[in-house]
């Protein structure tokens, strides 16, 4: 028998599965089965599903560790297994040309991995890998060693703040539900996540559900709490599926429910999936949904740690949050603090996705640059293009130009640059990317999400996105951009909730750093960015045209004219501006402006 232990690792996120990682991790295990009596390896070969390894465009990624060394592969497809099993696995010699390269090492090397150390790591679905790796020995620490005035200091003096927003700082929130006096407390997980491109909470309920279990054990301890809501969208089955499985282990392993580890204390925890619409990010939203209600914020004239479900002190922390606060109480509030700014401890999972040639999770110290995270950690801007902006916080925050990419990335230094943090999506623009109708894009996810409780917030970013669709148009008017930010300044000071007050970041901020292109759209009635199709025109560029025709051919209006071998024209009447001449042209002769 060889004295070899042999295990492989494959990516389970949502995004590896689609990509065909249930099929790899079959195909490995298949393989295992079929070599295991011939080839010997000591416990056979053990496949495991881990969740997101973060290097989301060069899915699906397999880890095959044999003896303690680990090859990392990438892209791989479920026909190209039997080879990695021959030739790697029983004859010992790597596929060297699918081999994880210079691009995963430098993806990752910026890095600090605090949420995300267990993902890609561990069986999510397991338990006993999760306590093998240290879990729920802070929940037991919490529950029968410290007091929780001891657990709230540590936690403020690590200066984690929520990850779901405006980064109000947790400690402070904790200390504000434990100091109310009440007959019962909630402890609530936002999973909500729903920023376009953002999923970073989805992945950390995906591949570590157990450590946001925790976090909320050892916030219940605080506060005094006995039940718990996980709030998550239904539409991410797969964390439902694993939320739902870590419960049950919990249960069945006596971690929830009567007398937790002998401390006399109960806590019940419950998953509540439920539709996923925007306004849930917002705390008294998404806790009007858990007593049954429609999805509307209320005024917030005491803090939902004072006055919240049932009209009880309830913390409502997001998931990135919680999944932080096992790995505080582990390593201590000091190192926790020590990786971020002074006023921002630790780290921040974001999502980086756009016009950047590596995407993917990342997980970052506060205080890194914007430019470190897309230039080093990102690659770059793909296809060779250049960079124009980012935009950060998601449709309620606002878009950053080149000069900010040397600010470090914190609450206050992107508060100072016209945005939030939100839920950490980063979406990248490159020079294509058209910002007046950016703004248009976002605005009119806002005013379909908006629950239309107040007037400021209903009908001002209606009002907001008519105009941006007018200036996309060619009829913008000279005072629109002035409208525009007098419209903004108000939703912002008047709305009822943090959503009508943080909607209109994308317009604003896009006025701020980029004016001179709303200004080239109303008075030129041209889009630098040739993206807004009413303000394009599509002609002939004579010198080039060879009269082969597969222009004519292709075009669906009928807008072409011209006989074979004879330069041609565009009919601008009857030109509906859909690109299919530029596709076809194979000599450069189409000419748009």
């Amino acid at each position: 028998m060889r004295d070899k232990e042999l295990i492989v690792k494959v990516c389970s996120g949502t995004g590896s599965v689609s990509a065909g990682g249930a099929e790899v991790l079959q195909a490995f295990e298949n393989l295992g089965s079929s070599y295991g009596i011939e080839t010997g390896f000591k416990n056979g070969c053990r496949t495991q599903k881990v969740g997101c390894r973060g290097f989301c465009s060069r899915d699906v990624l397999v880890d095959v560790i044999l003896d303690g060394e680990k090859i990392t592969y990438e892209g791989i497809k479920p026909d190209m297994v039997p080879r990695i099993f021959e030739e790697h696995i029983i004859q010992g010699r790597p596929v060297l040309e699918w081999v994880a390269g210079d691009e995963h090492k430098k993806f990752h090397s910026g890095q600090t991995k605090v949420v995300l150390s267990l993902c890609g790591e561990i069986d999510p679905e397991e338990l006993d890998a999760y306590v093998a790796a240290g879990g729920y020995e802070t929940s037991l620490k919490a529950y029968t060693q410290l007091s929780p005035e001891e657990i709230i200091e540590g936690i403020k003096r690590s200066n984690l703040r929520g990850r779901g927003g405006a980064g109000f700082p947790a400690g402070h929130k904790w200390e504000f539900a434990r100091k109310t006096r009440s007959d019962k407390k909630y402890v609530i997980c936002n999973g909500n996540e729903s920023d376009p491109g953002a999923f970073a909470d989805r992945c950390i309920m995906e591949g570590d559900p157990h450590s946001i279990i925790e976090g909320m054990m050892i916030c219940a301890r605080a506060i005094g709490a006995d039940k718990g809501y996980i709030y998550v969208r239904d539409s991410y089955a797969l964390a439902v599926k694993r939320l739902r499985r870590a419960l049950e282990q919990c249960y069945e392993q006596g971690l929830l429910g009567k007398n937790l580890f002998d401390s006399g204390l109960d806590l019940d925890i419950r998953l509540y999936p439920a539709p996923g619409a925007f306004i849930c990010g917002e705390a008294t939203a998404l806790l009007k949904v858990i007593e049954g209600k429609r999805a509307m914020p209320v005024p917030r004239m005491h803090r939902t740690a004072e006055k919240g479900l049932w009209e009880r002190p309830t913390i409502v922390n997001n998931a990135e949050t919680l999944a932080n606060v096992p790995r505080i109480m582990s390593r201590g509030a000091e190192w926790f603090a020590g990786l971020g700014t002074e006023t921002s401890g630790g780290t921040k999972v974001f999502s980086l996705t756009g016009k950047v040639k590596n995407t993917g999770l990342v997980e970052i110290p506060l205080g890194m640059t914007l430019r470190e995270i897309i230039h080093d950690i990102g690659g770059g801007i793909s296809n060779g293009k250049s960079f124009k902006a980012v935009q950060l916080g998601g449709p309620t925050g606002g878009c950053i130009p080149e000069s900010f990419l040397d600010h470090q990335v914190d609450y206050e230094s992107l508060a100072l640059a016209g945005t939030i943090m939100g839920s950490g999506g980063m979406v990248v623009f490159d020079q294509d990317t058209c910002m007046v109708d950016t703004s248009k894009f976002f605005l009119e996810i806002t005013q379909a999400e908006s629950c239309g409780k107040c007037t400021p917030c209903r009908i001002g970013i209606r009002r907001m996105y008519e105009i941006l669709d007018r200036i996309t148009k060619g009829k913008g008017r000279l005072w629109d951009i002035e409208l525009l930010e007098e419209l903004g300044t108000h939703i912002r000071t008047t709305s009822l909730c943090g959503f009508g007050m943080t909607a209109p970041n994308p317009v604003l901020s896009t006025i701020r750093h980029f004016r001179d292109e709303y200004a080239v759209h109303i008075k030129d009635k041209k889009c630098p960015a040739l993206v807004c199709k009413d303000l394009l025109s599509f002609s002939c560029i004579q010198e080039n045209c060879t009269g082969c025709g597969m222009c004519k051919k292709v075009c669906p209006a009928d807008a072409i004219r011209g006989i074979r071998k004879k330069p041609h024209k565009i009919d601008q009447q009857l030109c509906i501006k859909c690109g299919s001449c530029i596709d076809a042209c194979k000599f450069g002769a189409i000419h748009i402006e």
